[in-house]
C-alpha cells in the first residue's frame, strides 16, 4: 500500500472519539443538570425536549448531550455548521425536519455547535422554526450566551450551564479509558503511574477531551518495559500534555472571568489573589497592557481619594509597560497590583459621578448661574453676566461661601466622602467649609 491507497478500515478515531458517552448513565460529570432530580435529566427521561442553549468550557460535554437528548427522545438528528452553513441551510433543515414527522411522525433536534458564530442574521433565521416547534434547536457556545445570543432567541430557549470538570471526574474518565477494551486503551498493557495521573488530570484543566487525548498521546510515547508494558511516568504525561496548564481563551469569556477575578480580589484587598489572577494572565498569553489599562480603571474606582496615591501608581505601571514590554513589564505590574490590593478603599468618586450623571439626565437643559458664566466683555457685565461671582483667592483660606449649583439641583449631594484614608482628611476640611451641608 502506498500513500495514495486508501486508509485501512482498522484505522480508529482518537481515543476521546470512542470514549464519547452514548447513554446518560455514561456522562461524567454535569450533576447539577443530569444527576438525579437535575432539570434535564427529568426532561429528557420523559422524551421532553426544548429549545437549549448549553454553554461552558470546551471538553465539558456538551455535543455529547445534545446527541444523548435526541437519542433518548427518539427524535432525528441534524448536525448544523455555524462556521460554514448559511440560512439557506437553516430552511432546508427545517424542511428535513417537517418530512421527518410526516413520515415517521418524529421530532427533530437541530444541533448547531459554537452557535455565537452565527451572524444576527442567521440567528433570527431559527426564530420561526423554534417558536412553532418544527425543531428543537440545542445550541452549543463557549462564551456567555447573553453576551452572544439574540435576546428574542435565547428567550424562547432553556439555558444550562455546564461546569469544568473536577480532578476527580476527570480520573474517573482516565480509569475508564484504560479499562475498556473495546473503545478504550484496555487492549494491551498500559502501567499509568501516580504521579503520571496527576500530571494529565491536572493538566486538562476540566476538559475532558483534553484528558484523553493526552492519555492516548502518553501511550504511544511510552516506552515499554521487559514485559511488554508501556509505561506512563511524569515525564511521559508532561511530554503528552505539552505543559498547557493554563486554560484561557484572550478572546472569549475566560479573558473577562479571570480579569474580573483580578479587580474584584484587589477590591478586596487580598494581594495573594491579586497577584496569583496577575501571573495568571500573563503565563497565558494575555496583552499586559489591557491589564494595565483595566489597572489605572481600579485604581480610580475602588481605590480612589483614600488614596490618591493608587492612581498614580497604576498610571505610572501603565506607562512602565509600554517602555519596557514584557517581561520586564511583569515588574511593574505585580509592584501596582500589590499596592492597589493592599492600599485603603473608597468607591466614593465612582459613586459621585454616577450619581451627578444621572443627575443631569433627570434634570434637563439648565443654565450655569449667572455669576459663574464666562465674561469675556463688558458689555456681557452690564447684562449681569458674572456680577456678584466671589474670588476664592482674595479670602481667608482661599474660601468664600457661594452657590456653584444651578437652582434645580442646588439641595444634591453627589460626593460623600469616606473617613478612610486620604480621604478621610478630605472630608473633614469640605465638613469645615461648608458645614451641615458635607455632615452625613
Amino acid at each position: 500500500m502506498d500513500l495514495f491507497d486508501d486508509a485501512p478500515s482498522s484505522v480508529r478515531p482518537p481515543l476521546p472519539a470512542r470514549m464519547r458517552p452514548t447513554r446518560l448513565d455514561e456522562v461524567v460529570g454535569q450533576s447539577q443538570l443530569i444527576g438525579p432530580g437535575g432539570v434535564l435529566r427529568q426532561a429528557i427521561e420523559d422524551g421532553w425536549v426544548s429549545s437549549l442553549i448549553l454553554h461552558g468550557p470546551a471538553g465539558t460535554g456538551k455535543s455529547t448531550l445534545a446527541r444523548i437528548i435526541a437519542k433518548a427522545s427518539g427524535m432525528a438528528f441534524i448536525e448544523f455548521s455555524a462556521t460554514s452553513s448559511g440560512v439557506k441551510d437553516i430552511r432546508q433543515a427545517a424542511e428535513s425536519a417537517r418530512e421527518e414527522r410526516k413520515l415517521y411522525g418524529r421530532g427533530t433536534v437541530v444541533f448547531c455547535d459554537e452557535i455565537h458564530r452565527l451572524n444576527k442574521g442567521q440567528q433570527d433565521a431559527f426564530l420561526p422554526y423554534v417558536e412553532d416547534g418544527t425543531f428543537a434547536l440545542i445550541g452549543a457556545t463557549t462564551e456567555n450566551p447573553y453576551f452572544e445570543i439574540n435576546a428574542p432567541l435565547l428567550s424562547r430557549c432553556l439555558v444550562a450551564r455546564l461546569e469544568p470538570l473536577g480532578e476527580e471526574e476527570l480520573d474517573e474518565l482516565i480509569t475508564r479509558a484504560l479499562e475498556d477494551s473495546e473503545r478504550g486503551l484496555g487492549d494491551r498493557p498500559i502501567e499509568l503511574r501516580p504521579e503520571a495521573r496527576q500530571v494529565l488530570v491536572h493538566s486538562a484543566s476540566g476538559d475532558a477531551r483534553r484528558a484523553l487525548g493526552a492519555l492516548e498521546q502518553a501511550a504511544f510515547l511510552a516506552p515499554y518495559d521487559p514485559d511488554g508494558t508501556a509505561v506512563i511516568d511524569a515525564e511521559v504525561a508532561t511530554q503528552a500534555t505539552q505543559q498547557r496548564l493554563v486554560l484561557y481563551d484572550k478572546a472569549g469569556q475566560a479573558h473577562y472571568d479571570v480579569i474580573s477575578a483580578y479587580i474584584k480580589s484587589i477590591r478586596g484587598s487580598d494581594p495573594d489573589a491579586a497577584v496569583f489572577w496577575l501571573g495568571y494572565m500573563l503565563e497565558a498569553g494575555e496583552d499586559p497592557r489591557f491589564i494595565a489599562r483595566r489597572m489605572v480603571i481600579a485604581a480610580a474606582e475602588d481605590i480612589g481619594n483614600a488614596d490618591p496615591l493608587g492612581l498614580v501608581v497604576a498610571v505610572s505601571a501603565a506607562h512602565a509597560v509600554e517602555l519596557c514590554g514584557m517581561p520586564e513589564a511583569q515588574i511593574p505590574l505585580a509592584q501596582a497590583t500589590t499596592y492597589l490590593a493592599c492600599a485603603e478603599k473608597s468607591n466614593r468618586a465612582y459613586e459621585a459621578i454616577a450619581d451627578a450623571r444621572s443627575a443631569a439626565r433627570d434634570a434637563g437643559p439648565l443654565k450655569v448661574p449667572p455669576h459663574l458664566m464666562d465674561v469675556r466683555h463688558d458689555a456681557q457685565r452690564r447684562e449681569g453676566l458674572g456680577v456678584g461671582y466671589m474670588y476664592p483667592h482674595d479670602h481667608d483660606g482661599a474660601f468664600c461661601p457661594q452657590d456653584y449649583l444651578p437652582e434645580a439641583v442646588r439641595n444634591r449631594r453627589f460626593y460623600r466622602p469616606s473617613g478612610r484614608g486620604r480621604e478621610g482628611k478630605m472630608r473633614d476640611r469640605i465638613q469645615r467649609l461648608w458645614g451641615e451641608r458635607y455632615r452625613d
